[in-house]
């Protein structure tokens, strides 16, 4: 039963919300913990890289994206460490903060089929602005198979839970319960969210932008991040399937 059949509940008086994070400190974290993860990242993969060719590269992409894959599997633990410590440090569940609740079939359901309608609403504005799709159609190599079900999990697992934990389950909850509210949330994390994704252009932001407000919307109706990080896992394997061959 979703939270918001019972936002109509008279609450006493004597009730008091638990602490969240304020603003500023919500923000912070958040960029600690997207810190972390790239500092992990880049770690993991350098030991990674260098034990397998003796060398660390100038630039990790030439080796394909099995080691994209890879520093997103080493960057993730640490990014939810983060968050983990500092709702540790309020003494509040990391889970209920998180808002990890597993949605329902009808929630699920909802959810993908907006996303379904904003994928083809997305295709058409492709269309009609010119938008550059040529990085759909190159292959993009992962050598072998293990690279591929490396470049897989990364994208389409690690990646997604990484991002929703920190942007639509630690910034949200801060975010939302700060002078922004619900919606003010929404669209920050929607804004925050496109404008990390620094290698497309700016239609191609914009549409991860919408496909952030519908995320926010989902996280803040069903009170369920695994909710997001299920849409959003599912937007990977799409994208992944658009750009291959791999092998």
């Amino acid at each position: 039963m979703s939270n918001f059949e019972n936002a109509g509940a008279p609450v006493p008086v004597s009730a008091k919300s638990p602490r969240a994070w304020d603003f500023l400190e919500t923000t912070l974290i958040g960029l600690v913990a997207y810190g972390a993860f790239l500092l992990a990242a880049g770690l993991g993969l350098s030991v990674l890289i260098f034990a397998q060719h003796g060398t660390i590269p100038t630039a990790h992409a030439e080796f394909g994206g099995r080691w994209q894959g890879a520093a997103l599997v080493f960057g993730t633990p640490a990014a939810v460490a983060v968050l983990w410590a500092a709702v540790r440090k309020l003494d509040r569940d990391f889970s209920e903060y998180l808002a990890l609740n597993w949605p329902s079939s009808g929630e699920l359901f909802l959810a993908f089929a907006i996303a379904a309608v904003l994928l083809i609403v997305e295709g058409y504005f492709r269309a009609f602005v010119g938008a550059d799709t040529s990085w759909i159609a190159p292959s993009l190599n992962v050598q072998g198979r293990v690279g591929l079900l490396t470049f897989l999990i990364g994208g389409c697992l690690a990646a997604p839970i990484m991002e929703e934990f920190i942007v639509r389950g630690f910034l949200f909850r801060g975010w939302s319960q700060s002078f922004l509210g619900p919606v003010g949330a929404i669209v920050l994390t929607s804004v925050v969210w496109a404008l990390n994704h620094t290698q497309y252009d700016w239609s191609d932001r914009f549409c991860i932008f919408v496909f952030g407000l519908a995320l926010g919307y989902f996280r803040w109706r069903s009170n369920s991040t695994w909710l997001t990080v299920i849409v959003h896992s599912a937007l990977n394997i799409i994208s992944s399937f658009m750009i291959g061959p791999y092998v």
